[in-house]
């Protein structure tokens, strides 16, 4: 082709299109590897070693995580044999109609080797990922 049949514009709309492209990329969600659980928590992700200065996670994964449940329960004691013939003795219930609050103390945790989902958190550009959110841990049904 000769140079003076070329189009002068072709170029421009060339860099137009890949710019755009470029722009269109963004983070996205990803499975990462725990290498070091928390309290000092490292994730593998894309190549990089990710430390808790970049990460979020729900504090149920941390060890020592305490949750308070409150409620009120109505209910009844299962009916037991008794015997010896004595009518203290006869089988019998108890009515349960009380308050209650119960502290659960977590221990579980996220080991090295477990894979979590990794959720992007932009940064200024809203292109690339400044932080994560560690979120789950995640297993496959089919054992891989």
């Amino acid at each position: 082709m000769n140079k003076a049949d070329e189009n002068p514009f072709k170029s421009l709309v060339d860099l137009h299109m890949k710019m755009a492209q470029e722009a269109g990329f963004q983070a996205s969600v990803g499975i990462g590897k725990i290498i070091s659980p928390p309290p000092e928590l490292v994730v593998s992700y894309n190549g990089m070693n990710i430390d808790k200065r970049f990460l979020w996670l729900d504090e149920y994964w941390l060890q020592g995580h305490t949750r308070t449940h409150q409620g009120h329960i109505v209910s009844c004691t299962q009916p037991r044999a008794g015997g010896g013939g004595y009518a203290e003795f006869a089988s019998h219930t108890h009515d349960i109609h009380n308050d209650y609050t119960d502290v659960e103390t977590l221990t579980d945790t996220w080991k090295e080797g477990d894979y979590v989902l990794m959720l992007p958190i932009l940064g200024n550009d809203q292109k690339k990922a400044a932080e994560y959110v560690v979120f789950g841990k995640l297993v496959r049904l089919d054992g891989n």
